[in-house]
């Protein structure tokens, strides 16, 4: 008995003309029975929402590029569905090698999404993988994790889509080696909570919003990320009043051209969003070994940010050391609001602002005009 079935068995055309839906839910169920796996060849399937069994991998050939769709490719064509693929109790499941098309179709759908109406909803850890696949142009975000307990995100592009491009409530993650570009809101937006994650190796881009924004979070592993051009800070990280989030890693992450507003002639709404790093309400973080500088958009276009490098209030036992910040900023690279408790330690971060070291760009002496 076969325990791999292809989609096109089932009925599904590539064509990007006849609606599929049908044939890969029955696809999915059948791999649901024997805990096999559905593939899914180069084409263009259009579907609704598709639900995802329990322990099913959900494979297809990975041939897209950062702005072309390609391989193997689902594109939405319902507009009143809350997303493509709902992996909600499918625990134990893959997603991999796949394109996820939105076509920015009606009003917060997301690309994938878990949600469980409680934490520990289903009585176990999701283990939900998400692997070598670009999800982009959806109306809600591109992959929404409402109450996630245990996931990885590996190798994917989260892009252009309206919401963020990973939206997490919840705990135990692995984020690696991803693209996050050009979304409406955050490349991952935590509102709520989001602890025990690491984050390392993502390219997190132009994003409307901010880089990394979390609220209430804890034990997070930031490190070697290159965070350009945010439009708000490129890492946002504070708590609601009576909360906070601490135990924190930043470190050897690339923090450039930040606070960039909407690209043009907008600046953020917050004067102090226009930095690179906001820090408020943290305990037990650590912020060090980064490098950070100002810029403009490509081609020298856009609005010179940001205008803060750091910016921190209300703070008990972090570090802020030895980073480097030549050029960090064009008014001050470390803005400190005050209101800290006890052992708050900022100092050793190397180099001046940009009006204050005489240049725009990170230079050597007598070379400052040189870009």
């Amino acid at each position: 008995m076969t325990n791999v079935f292809d989609i096109t068995d089932f009925g599904a055309v590539g064509d990007k003309a006849a609606d599929c839906t049908e044939a890969i839910q029955q696809a999915l169920d059948k791999a649901g029975e024997t805990g096999g796996a559905v593939v899914v060849p180069p084409g263009n399937y259009l579907c609704g929402m598709l639900r995802v069994p329990k322990g099913v991998a959900l494979t297809g050939t990975h041939a897209w590029s950062f702005g072309r769709n390609g391989g193997s490719i689902l594109t939405l064509n319902r507009a009143d569905v809350p997303c493509m693929l709902d992996l909600t109790g499918a625990f134990g499941c893959t997603v991999k090698g796949l394109c996820l098309a939105g076509e920015q179709l009606g009003e917060g759908i997301h690309g994938i999404m878990v949600r469980h109406g409680e934490y520990n909803g289903g009585g176990e850890e999701d283990t939900t993988t998400i692997e070598d696949c670009r999800v982009g142009s959806f109306s809600g975000d591109g992959v929404h994790l409402d109450r996630i307990w245990c996931f990885s995100v590996r190798h994917s592009m989260l892009c252009f889509n309206t919401g963020h491009g990973l939206y997490i409530n919840g705990w135990d993650g692995f984020i690696l080696d991803n693209w996050m570009s050009g979304n409406g809101g955050a490349g991952i937006f935590a509102d709520k909570v989001a602890a025990s994650l690491t984050m390392t190796g993502n390219r997190v881009e132009w994003n409307r919003l901010a880089g990394f924004y979390f609220r209430n979070s804890n034990t997070l592993n930031i490190t070697g990320n290159y965070f350009d051009r945010s439009g708000g800070p490129a890492l946002d990280l504070a708590a609601q009043p009576g909360k906070r989030s601490d135990t924190v890693t930043v470190t050897g992450n690339v923090f450039n051209r930040s606070g960039a507003g909407d690209f043009d002639k907008t600046p953020p709404a917050d004067e102090l969003d226009n930095c690179h790093v906001r820090l408020r309400r943290c305990v037990n973080a650590v912020v060090s070994g980064n490098t950070l500088r100002v810029g403009t958009n490509d081609g020298g276009t856009g609005p010179k940010s940001p205008l803060y490098g750091f910016v921190i209030e209300r703070l008990r036992g972090c570090v802020i050391k030895d980073n480097a910040m030549l050029c960090a900023s064009l008014k001050a690279n470390v803005l400190d609001l005050g209101g800290h408790d006890e052992d708050v330690i900022v100092k050793d971060n190397a180099g001046a602002d940009c009006a204050a070291a005489g240049c725009f760009w990170p230079s050597l002496r007598g070379d400052e005009n040189i870009p």
